[in-house]
């Protein structure tokens, strides 16, 4: 079940090949999906981005 302000496995199969792949050196990145459901997750809930 996906929660309110989360991709569905069919829209991440959209959206996942269009985002940079990862690559070596500097800070870790954190995970592409994690971040884009948390983008959702705060503008479903009109939450401050700052």
């Amino acid at each position: 079940m996906v929660d309110r302000g989360e991709l569905t496995d069919k829209a991440w199969a959209v959206i996942e090949p269009l985002l940079p792949p990862r690559q070596g050196g500097g800070r870790r990145w954190r995970d592409h999906r994690r971040v884009i459901n948390a983008i959702l997750w705060k503008l479903a809930h009109w939450c401050a981005l700052a």
